[in-house]
């Protein structure tokens, strides 16, 4: 028998939830444990976004697939080999497919939560992994100078150490180039838009008309301006766990937000019917629909006519990197950097925007080498 996969839309509690995973068999029936599996993890809210359910499912479909391939019974726990079902799957995701260690990491993340659900219900007897002692490194916080641990924590076997990777993001060449690429008025603005305020691509897609003034109609003392991106306010905003957050965009960049409004975005609302709440707009003169990915379409090929490799979350990357730099050498501004851009992104913990800041250490590095040759070319010529 062949496993396949699919989804269903179920109805719990009148709630709808269309697309859930479900795997099944070629023969219909029902593979039940998975399923369970899927109902347990998925609905009782610990994934705050139903965006992240379909790599639930792919992890435990190419998880399943792998041992159908290879004749392999799941619940087979007790091999007397070495190598169990998850680290043979593991190490076949990283040899055999050369995925990232990122996806690796987060399709056996779910396939364990599997196996201790497994466990929990007497399905298995244990569980195919067993736990180590590693060292990690622990947030700074309160009461941070009271932990004994030594930053030691138990942590998965079978899951692979990981190494942290620094974000990738374009120079201000690499951005003039991409722009120049992009003729196109309505996705030259759409990269403007990442560009000046390091949103999220289905924030991107979902960016509001009405959130667009004529800034000449602002008090004109203020040099920035300030967007409440508020999920609630009826306007079609979109932002990831629904939480509202102040975005701060130049007075400058919001009269060119108003100029392609007024001059340039009704050739393609003209094409709809219904009047569209959003500012970007698609060759139908629809909203990007699908939280926006096809952006990164868009995007991509934009950069490829550019000479330039990106996507739509690299300029993410690229405006919270280049925004970083250029505070902390403004310090007069009177802003701490750190903090402002880890509210511009909505970042809860500023633990997350702090690889920006590794990523500022890094060019200043570069810039202090770069230097220290030209340097030591002048002394060498004279």
């Amino acid at each position: 028998m062949e496993l396949v996969k699919a989804t269903k839309d179920f109805v719990i509690a009148g709630q709808p939830y269309p697309g859930f995973p479900v795997l099944l068999w070629d023969s219909m029936e029902s593979c039940v444990p998975a399923n369970q599996f899927f109902r347990h993890y998925l609905l009782r809210g610990a994934i705050g976004s139903k965006r992240s359910w379909p790599s639930t499912g792919r992890a435990l479909y190419d998880f399943f697939s792998f041992l159908q391939a290879h004749e392999l019974d799941w619940r087979d726990v007790d091999r007397g080999e070495a190598k169990s079902l998850v680290s043979a799957y593991r190490d076949y995701c990283l040899d055999t497919c050369g995925l990232a260690l990122n996806t690796t990491r987060q399709r056996l993340t779910y396939i364990c939560k599997f196996y201790e659900f497994a466990l929990d219900n007497g399905w298995v007897k244990r569980l195919p992994f067993g736990h180590e002692e590693r060292t990690v490194k622990r947030e700074l916080g309160f009461l941070a100078h009271v932990d004994a641990s030594g930053g030691q924590v138990m942590a998965n076997n079978v899951m692979p150490r990981c190494h942290k990777i620094l974000p990738k993001f374009l120079s201000m060449a690499e951005i003039k180039s991409l722009l120049a690429a992009a003729e196109n008025p309505h996705h030259r603005m759409m990269i403007r838009l990442a560009l000046h305020t390091g949103l999220r691509r289905e924030e991107i897609a979902a960016f509001p008309l009405a959130y667009v003034l004529d800034p000449d109609k602002v008090g004109r003392t203020e040099r920035n301006l300030r967007i409440r991106l508020d999920p609630s306010d009826g306007s079609g905003m979109v932002t990831k766990g629904s939480k509202p957050r102040d975005i701060y965009v130049s007075r400058k960049f919001m009269a060119e937000l108003y100029r392609y409004v007024t001059k340039i975005r009704g050739e393609r609302a003209s094409l709809s019917k219904t009047p569209q709440k959003a500012l970007l707009l698609n060759q139908a003169g629809e909203s990007y629909g699908d939280d926006g990915k096809s952006l990164n379409r868009i995007i991509s090929e934009t950069g490829k006519r550019a000479g330039v490799r990106v996507h739509t979350h690299m300029l993410r990357h690229t405006y919270a990197t280049q925004t970083l730099v250029s505070l902390q050498r403004t310090p007069e501004s009177g802003l701490e950097p750190l903090v402002f851009v880890q509210r511009q992104l909505g970042h809860s913990s500023i633990q997350t925007t702090m690889v920006y800041l590794h990523l500022v250490n890094e060019m200043a590095d570069k810039a202090v080498l770069a230097y220290d040759d030209e340097l030591n070319a002048l002394a060498g010529a004279t």
